[in-house]
């Protein structure tokens, strides 16, 4: 019986030492940022490979995702009299919503779990534990260039997800709605504003962090073999989307909170 009722409690316990130990890998990984030599190479080709295996899957998830938000709106839109004002909402949507959790998204299902096999499988391999011997410093070497480039790209692939959701839209908005296209883009300024994009890009700076925090995180610290991997992989996203679901909210209402909207 008392082993039992420990159990919640040993649970509760794993999930606040996990919670902070990833915390610590985030910390230690910004702590040894600029910290010479810096692995440039490994940054270069992390960053290459998250854009190689992200950059058509994010789009092909934006272009639909812009029409159905175009679709929906605009019949919404049309019923008031209003369909000149759907590029408005089209903005407010795409790039402040949908951009940011799509690119991070993409980033932690594709690239994070390539990064974190990839690291479980140097664990089970020894090749970590070697490094460690021979005074390299893995945090420096092998997880912070993930880190920043998982930032970096998603910063990047915001933007394009944004071009892509608002492309979808247009087509929606003008050759299948019947709309003008000056109408369109016209309207684009009315309620949105220049902190809608700098708080998107914050956001996806964010996301791409935790993202390659988790994958890092799960992979550096790896047990039970191949089977422990593919375990890890799982967890690593599941965590991941978790994290970004309640972050994307917490971020979202400091922002209405603190900066004017227009509506």
């Amino acid at each position: 019986m008392a082993v039992s009722a420990l159990r919640p409690q040993d649970k509760v316990t794993n999930v606040v030492r996990e919670a902070g130990r990833m915390f610590a890998v985030g910390l230690e990984s910004v702590h040894v940022l600029l910290r010479r030599p810096w692995p440039v190479e490994e940054f270069l080709n992390q960053c290459w490979f998250l854009m190689r295996v992200t950059t058509l899957p994010v789009i092909l998830i934006s272009i639909p995702f812009g029409m159905v938000i175009s679709l929906q709106v605009g019949s919404f839109l049309r019923n008031l009299g209003s369909e000149a004002h759907l590029g408005a909402a089209m903005v407010l949507a795409v790039v402040r919503e949908e951009a940011p959790v799509a690119t991070a998204l993409l980033i932690a299902g594709v690239g994070g779990s390539a990064m974190c096999a990839d690291l479980g499988s140097r664990r089970i391999r020894d090749e970590i534990d070697a490094m460690q011997v021979l005074g390299i410093d893995v945090i420096q070497r092998v997880v912070m260039p993930r880190i920043v480039a998982a930032t970096f790209v998603a910063v990047l692939l915001d933007s394009v997800v944004s071009i892509a959701g608002i492309a979808g839209g247009w087509y929606f908005a003008v050759p299948v709605q019947h709309g003008t296209t000056s109408s369109y883009f016209a309207s684009f300024n009315e309620l949105s504003q220049l902190l809608d994009l700098v708080m998107a890009l914050t956001k996806s700076a964010i996301f791409g962090f935790v993202a390659g925090t988790v994958a890092c995180y799960k992979g550096f610290f790896v047990r039970g073999g191949p089977k422990g991997v593919g375990d890890a992989v799982n967890q690593a996203v599941v965590v991941t989307f978790v994290v970004l679901f309640f972050l994307n909210f917490v971020l979202t209402s400091i922002y209405f909170n603190f900066v004017p909207q227009k509506f």
